[in-house]
């Protein structure tokens, strides 16, 4: 074969366009959205599980999180206490960011319980000094309104997520006073009221988080069973 031909096969199939492939069929199995689909997903799951979470891969741990089913969540939280899974990396901006796009991302009752408490750990993690976790990442009136609206008045205070939540509200709330920043001021100001509805039975969240933000949604609806559950 002459090295102009070589060339030729070269450009057709090159080291940029045979990534690109592999890139289309992992985002295609974390998609979910076929038994095969899933099931390559729990098996991906287990693999980085079993590997363990270091400073080099846990923004593939924050991928599987968007995946919305919870067989793949079980197998990579495990037996481990999900507030605590991403506790080993040191809070940085592109942690905490990531945290509240998802909760952006999501409405209330549409990720697996256990999902969230995946990304309220994190919170809870950055927020546990209140004026060291803004200097990290500066938390807006709208950040606290998608944190605020996984809370489920039905459950109670009493109830995990919704106890994480309100901590981490009262923490940002704690920040009210404590600069001349208006900006900081107005949103410590609302996870002081987000919390203060939620205790109050005779007011309803819509009243202080936007109407649209609490749209609810199902994430059993949106799931799809693998053909085989494996146990360990």
């Amino acid at each position: 074969m002459d090295k102009q031909t070589e060339k030729v096969i070269e450009r057709t199939w090159s080291k940029e366009t045979i990534m690109q492939v592999e890139l289309g069929i992992l985002q295609n199995m974390l998609g979910s959205r076929t038994e095969e689909a899933v099931e390559a997903s729990i098996s991906f799951a287990r693999f980085l599980s079993t590997s363990g979470l270091n400073n080099d891969n846990y923004p593939l741990f924050l991928k599987l999180l968007e995946v919305e089913n919870h067989w793949v969540i079980d197998t990579m939280v495990a037996d481990k206490d999900p507030f605590l899974l991403i506790s080993p990396i040191q809070p940085n901006s592109y942690l905490i960011y990531q945290a509240f796009k998802l909760l952006t991302k999501w409405h209330p009752g549409g990720i697996y319980p256990v999902t969230l408490s995946v990304v309220l750990g994190v919170l809870q993690a950055a927020y546990a000094s209140p004026k060291d976790g803004y200097k990290i990442y500066e938390v807006s009136i709208n950040d606290v309104n998608n944190l605020g609206k996984h809370l489920n008045k039905e459950t109670g205070q009493d109830d995990p997520n919704n106890r994480c939540i309100l901590d981490i509200l009262d923490r940002h709330g704690s920040l009210a006073g404590t600069s001349n920043d208006p900006g900081k001021e107005q949103m410590a100001r609302q996870a002081n009221a987000i919390r203060t509805f939620f205790f109050d039975k005779r007011k309803k969240m819509e009243d202080v988080i936007p109407q649209v933000l609490l749209v609810k949604s199902d994430y059993v609806a949106k799931e799809t069973a693998p053909r085989q559950v494996f146990v360990d």
